[in-house]
């Protein structure tokens, strides 16, 4: 059989590893392509296929299917809105405010309350050279939050099952639209008040004719599983969590379908049709972001703000395994903050906090493959590293991409840089790569 032909199957419909990438962080939420070749070097003026300008603001991964390339995005517009109000100053955090310690995020959240209408956006992009084919408007609010200043009101990221695109803009609700950009139906699951008023983030996960939207903020928390085609609640489990920023992982195990979520309080695996609790396990610093990655039979957790955590955890466990035997291993020393890990033939790439410090893990045992190493020409990262062809691949914020030799020693094949900063994450297909700029969208590819 032809390796082209290979395709990823779920029980509702295949993914093209050459040409889909169809939700944050690829087909099998790992961030890898397995079958992909693309190029390892690249500038303004190299193996750039295509570089096109976005409307608007978002950091949320463009997501491929098939010709079209979508894009989320929040476009500020002109209107004004009547009698906005300053919001209640916060004395939380402090120090994540002022940069934070042991890779807190920094910057600001809190500041003047919006006033401009935003429209809330997909654009659908031709693959191939990047004309816009369509936009479509699934809503246009005001932002009751000012959001953090290296956040953005498009950070979740679209997704799609084959049949439907699905789109999450949090406290402006979820979409459904169809390939055409007519909207299908839509779901408001309310208003998020987030911590230290730093936005949102969290990006639902779809499977099996199941949407799952996480809604962990300071109010009243939850996790919803919704009727994909019609976007009716089927179920829904109220969560002892504050603020995270966390997507869920959504995998098979033994017959039965987990959803994994990870939180500050507790990691815990919802059954996907019930919504029934499986498993649950303590131990997570605060502020979670990465997404879980699934090895074998374990699933690995990471947490990096105020603490490292890294858990792998059997999907075989039951009820509440925190600080048991049951756990297959604990690593404490580093963890990626706001980036999530990319795993590669059984190995683990992260970096420290959101640090240019690269630390790579044995998946199965959690040794220690490559110890904390300064990544040279990137300081900060936000970008979750992807990889293919025996390659990483990590964006720094700067807009530089370090390549690095998959393996067990430190090896920077090639360092790429574009003109804008880049906060999102990369998505490859085929032989090509998508990097979503703060301004534009490039497809780096070789001529």
């Amino acid at each position: 059989m032809c390796l082209a032909s290979l395709f990823v199957t779920t029980s509702v419909f295949a993914y093209d590893l050459n040409t889909d990438w169809p939700q944050w962080r690829g087909p099998d939420m790992s961030g890898t392509a397995r079958q992909s070749n693309p190029p390892t070097t690249w500038s303004e003026t190299e193996n750039i296929r295509w570089k096109i300008e976005v409307p608007g603001v978002g950091s949320s991964t463009p997501i491929i299917w098939k010709d079209r390339v979508y894009v989320a995005t929040a476009v500020k517009t002109d209107r004004v809105a009547e009698g906005a109000t300053q919001p209640e100053a916060t004395t939380e955090e402090p120090a994540a405010r002022s940069g934070g310690r042991r890779g807190g995020r920094g910057g600001r959240g809190g500041g003047a309350q919006p006033k401009n209408f935003y429209d809330f956006m997909v654009i659908a992009y031709n693959r191939a050279n990047g004309d816009e084919m369509w936009r479509s408007t699934v809503a246009s609010q005001v932002p009751h939050e000012a959001g953090h200043n290296t956040n953005t009101y498009a950070s979740s990221s679209p997704l799609t099952d084959g049949e439907r695109l699905y789109v999450s803009f949090g406290s402006r609700g979820v979409h459904c639209l169809d390939f055409a950009g007519k909207k299908l139906w839509e779901k408001n699951l309310g208003v998020m008040q987030t911590r230290n008023q730093f936005g949102e983030g969290s990006s639902p996960a779809v499977h099996d004719g199941m949407l799952v939207v996480p809604f962990d903020h300071e109010g009243e928390s939850f996790i919803v599983g919704l009727n994909a085609e019609t976007g009716d609640e089927k179920w829904r489990q109220p969560r002892d969590e504050r603020t995270t920023w966390s997507t869920p992982l959504i995998t098979e195990f033994d017959g039965r379908t987990q959803v994994i979520t990870n939180g500050t309080t507790r990691v815990r695996s919802y059954d996907l049709v019930t919504g029934e609790l499986i498993w649950e396990c303590g131990g997570q610093a605060s502020n979670p972001i990465p997404t879980p990655v699934r090895f074998e039979d374990n699933v690995i957790v990471m947490t990096g703000y105020r603490g490292y955590a890294i858990y792998s955890i059997p999907l075989s466990a039951k009820g509440d395994i925190t600080d048991s035997d049951t756990i297959t291993w604990i690593e404490e020393d580093a963890a990626p903050y706001v980036p999530s890990p990319v795993l590669y033939n059984g190995q683990l790439y992260f970096v420290k906090a959101n640090n240019g410090v690269l630390v790579s893990r044995n998946a199965k045992t959690g040794e220690l493959i490559i110890g904390q190493t300064r990544l040279p020409d990137v300081a900060s990262v936000y970008a979750s590293p992807v990889a293919a062809a025996d390659h990483i691949y990590l964006t720094g914020r700067d807009g530089n991409t370090l390549v690095l030799k998959h393996g067990d020693t430190f090896e920077v094949v090639a360092s790429n840089q574009l003109d804008e900063k880049i906060d999102a994450s990369a998505a490859i297909v085929g032989n090509e790569i998508f990097l979503r700029a703060k301004e534009h969208l490039y497809c780096i590819a070789k001529p």
